[in-house]
Parts: structure tokens; sequence; C-alpha cells
């Protein structure tokens, strides 16, 4: 995983925080409004292509990023009482203020690798009181080769790459994942990234969430995630990172942003 800050400040120190190269302009300015810095990693609030303004927000990010530390291979975590606080950020990475949940709505690390948060706050009262949209998840896969940027609200820090393909299976020590978004190598992530939206500069919409880079060459083993497609070859891609893909999480979410895993469509796992 991107763990959530173990030598994170070493290798931000390494390789500064200027970011990556600049790529060309995208069609949608993409900014820090609506990411979040969680204790340990980053997130984004974030709605449903059906979520209304008085649905109680959501915040994304993942499910190693729990306060109550990594899911078991296999677990399912399902609106389980939580008080975390969110720093909430605006376009220039300002904090402006500290949202509350009210419950883990849905969290895992089999099959993805994700964590929902229920906010006390409903979407209209965060953009009354302090400006700020959610951001949208697609409810799309995203494209191979398509633009993106990965952004940090917990280092305030962005990174622009592309989608450089998918791992049909993504196994990291006791976890596996599903059609896993590969990166270009500008991507080069670090621990406290962990949860950071992943967004495509074309529409501006959540495609993915950041979790996992290969650190030191390792096969399959803790913080070094190993590709395995169908015929069960193992490909290891040394420094670089992935993310879990975001829009099946869309048909989960039902009016009222409850996440009803029954719903037709919804794929995720059950508890």
């Amino acid at each position: 995983m991107n763990k959530p800050l173990a030598g994170a400040l070493f290798s931000l120190l390494l390789v500064g925080a200027a970011g990556a190269p600049a790529v060309a302009s995208p069609a949608v300015a993409v900014t820090y409004a609506g990411t979040v810095a969680l204790s340990n990693c980053s997130g984004s609030v974030v709605r449903a292509p059906g979520s209304q303004p008085g649905d109680p927000a959501l915040v994304l990010s993942n499910g190693h990023c729990l306060e109550t530390g990594f899911p078991a291979a296999g677990e399912v975590i399902k609106d389980q009482p939580s008080t975390r606080s969110f720093s909430l950020l605006n376009a220039s990475g300002s904090k402006v203020a500290t949202l509350r949940a009210s419950k883990i709505a849905y969290a895992t690390m089999t099959d993805t690798d994700v964590s929902v948060y229920q906010l006390t706050k409903t979407y209209a009262q965060i953009q009354s009181q302090y400006g700020i949209s959610a951001l949208t998840l697609n409810d799309s896969r995203p494209a191979q080769g398509s633009a993106i940027k990965v952004v940090s609200g917990y280092w305030k820090r962005t990174y622009s790459c592309n989608v450089d393909g998918f791992a049909y299976r993504l196994k990291e020590g006791a976890w596996t994942w599903k059609d896993s978004v590969r990166y270009t190598p500008s991507c080069n992530t670090i621990g406290g990234t962990s949860g950071s939206p992943v967004i495509d500069t074309a529409t501006g919409k959540v495609v993915a969430v950041n979790n996992t880079g290969n650190e030191d060459g390792g096969r399959c083993t803790d913080n070094n995630p190993c590709e395995v497609d169908q015929n069960g070859n193992v490909t290891v891609r040394q420094g670089i990172n992935y993310a879990q893909e975001t829009y099946i999480i869309v048909p989960c979410i039902a009016p009222g942003n409850t996440i009803d895993l029954n719903r037709p469509g919804c794929t995720l796992p059950k508890p």
C-alpha cells in the first residue's frame, strides 16, 4: 500500500515538492477543492451522479486508511459508527473546515481497497457554509491512455500522468484487487497519498482512488504488489503505482446516499 505515513516525509524530501512535469493543459481545471486530509491518508468529498443536495455527504478513501486498521482479506465493514474527522480543503489547498463522520458506510480491502464515510453534514450545508462542491464519481470505467491527476489532500500535492493500463489482478500480501488502474511512471505517489481521488482531467470526475505501488521490486509482498494475468503469469513493476476503480461504487449508492449492496448492478463484496 501507499503507506499512510511511514517513510513518506523522507520520500517527499527526496523527490521535492514541485510535483510531476507539466502535461498538456487539461479540459477541466483540477484543484484541491473537495479533497480532504485524514490523520494518516488523503480522501475526497464525493457524490454519485444521482446524489441530491440534501443527502448526507460522503468521503471516499482507502480501506487500508480506516482508523480501525487494515480489514482482513474477505472482510467487509458496513454501517459501523465513526466520529472520524476530515480537514476540508479549498481550491488552493487551504483548510476551510473540519468535517465529521457519522459512520463508515462501507469499507473493504477485498477485490478493491475503498472506504466510504457518511458525514454529519449534507452537500448543501457544505456548499453553503464553505463554498465547496463535492467531486462526482464517474459511472464508467476509465479509459486506457486518459490523462489523470492524483490529488493528495494530506500532502497538498498533485501528480499528473496517464492511465497506462489495467492489472487483471493485483496481489499484495494477503489482499487481491480486481481490474486495478496502473499509472504511467510520473504518478510516483508516496505514503500519505493513499485514498487520493484520481481525477480524469477531461471531465473533472473521479475515476479511481489511489492505493499502492511497488516500492522495492518485491514479488506480491506487502508494499510490493504484483500483477497477475488471466493465466496466472506474474509481472513485477518496481516503482509503478496503482489505483482502484470507483465506477463500481456508483450502482451501490441508493437514494439518500445509503450503500445498498443488493441494488441491481452492485458488485461490491458483501459482508
